[in-house]
C-alpha cells in the first residue's frame, strides 16, 4: 500500500491523472489516456519491487538506474525517450529551448566522468558523513548531472528510497518522498538554485533534511492510523468471528489490497459464491466493506476507513 501510494504521488507530479482507487478499476471501464496513465503507475511499482530484490546483489549504481529507466519507460508512448540508455544529446529543464531554459545540465561529452565520480562519492565509505546528509548531497549531484534524456525526477526519487533501505535505514520502502515534493516543489526548485548559483550547499541540505522529517511523521502518522484501526476491528468485531478461518483470511487480504470484487474473494478463499457473499454481507453490516457498485455483476467492496489513509 505505501509503495502504491508512493507511485501515484511520484506519477502525478509527472502529471498523470492516476487516482489510489483506478488502481483497481478494471481496464475495460477505462479510456485509452487512463490506461496509459495507470500503466505508468504500475510501471514505477514495478520499477521500485525490482530495485528492491536487486539491491541483495547489485549495489546502487547507474548499471542498476538504467535498468529501472527501462522498466519505467517500457511503454510504446515513452519509446522515444531512449529508456536504458545515458542520454547522447544536450536536455535542458524547462521552457522550450536552451536559449530560455531554466537550467541546463552538463554536455554530454562531459558525463562519463561525472558519472564515476557520482558513484564513487555515492560508495566511498571512508568518508564521514551521517548517511541522510550524504544522500542529500549525491541527490544534488544526479539531479545536476541530469543523465537521462527524460524521467530523471522519477530515478532520483526512487534512488533517496533505496539508498535508505540499502544502508538498512529504513527495511522497507515505507517514506512518501513525493507527497512532500508536490506540495514544496517550488522550495525545492529554490533550493537547487541557491546551490548552484551561491555554491550553497548547506541551504539545500537543510531544506532536504526537512523534507525528510516531514516524510517520517507523516508515515508514523499513517502507520499509527493503521494499528489504531486494525485494533478496532479486532476488538468489535473479529472477536466474535475468531473461530471463522474465512473472515480473517479475507481481513489480512484487505489489508494488502482493499479494493476488491466478490469474484476475487472467490478466489482467495477457494469457497463457494454463496459462502463469500455471506461473508461479504457480514463485513457491509459492520461496516468495514463498503458496496461502491450496484450491479448484479461486478460489484466492488472497498475497504474504506483503511482506504482513506492512503488517499
Amino acid at each position: 500500500m505505501h509503495i502504491w501510494k508512493e507511485a501515484i504521488k511520484s506519477s502525478k507530479i509527472e502529471w498523470t491523472k492516476t487516482e489510489f482507487d483506478d488502481l483497481f478499476i478494471e481496464d475495460f471501464e477505462k479510456t485509452i489516456e487512463e490506461k496509459n496513465d495507470t500503466i505508468e503507475v504500475q510501471n514505477y511499482i514495478k520499477s521500485l519491487n525490482f530495485w528492491i530484490k536487486e539491491l541483495k546483489n547489485t549495489p546502487l549504481s547507474f548499471r542498476l538506474f538504467s535498468q529501472i529507466h527501462k522498466i519505467l519507460l517500457d511503454w510504446a508512448r515513452w519509446k522515444n525517450k531512449n529508456p536504458w540508455d545515458i542520454r547522447r544529446s544536450q536536455n535542458w529543464i524547462w521552457w522550450t529551448s536552451l536559449k530560455n531554459a531554466f537550467f541546463i545540465p552538463p554536455h554530454k561529452d562531459d558525463l562519463s566522468d561525472l558519472i564515476s565520480d557520482f558513484e564513487n562519492f555515492l560508495h566511498n565509505d571512508y568518508l564521514e558523513i551521517p548517511e541522510l546528509i550524504k544522500i542529500a548531497i549525491a541527490h544534488y549531484q544526479f539531479e545536476t548531472i541530469h543523465p537521462y534524456l527524460d524521467w530523471n525526477w522519477r530515478i532520483w526519487r526512487l534512488m533517496i528510497i533505496l539508498y535508505l533501505i540499502e544502508k538498512r535505514i529504513i527495511s522497507k520502502p515505507v517514506l512518501y518522498i513525493s507527497d512532500f515534493f508536490e506540495r514544496n516543489r517550488w522550495a525545492y526548485y529554490d533550493a537547487l538554485t541557491v546551490a548552484r548559483d551561491s555554491n550553497d550547499i548547506n541551504h539545500f541540505i537543510k531544506f532536504f533534511l526537512t523534507w525528510i522529517i516531514e516524510t517520517c511523521k507523516s508515515s508514523l502518522n499513517t502507520f499509527s492510523e493503521i494499528i489504531r484501526l486494525k485494533k478496532d476491528i479486532d476488538e468489535k468485531i473479529l472477536w466474535f468471528w475468531s473461530k471463522s478461518e474465512n473472515i480473517n483470511k479475507i481481513m489480512k487480504y484487505l489489508y494488502s489490497k482493499p479494493i476488491v470484487s466478490s469474484k476475487e474473494l472467490v478466489l482467495v478463499l477457494w469457497a463457494a459464491p454463496a459462502i463469500v457473499n455471506s461473508l461479504i454481507k457480514l463485513l457491509i453490516e459492520n461496516w468495514v466493506l463498503n458496496e461502491v457498485t450496484w450491479f448484479k455483476r461486478h460489484k466492488i467492496f472497498v475497504f474504506e476507513n483503511y482506504v482513506k489513509l492512503f488517499r
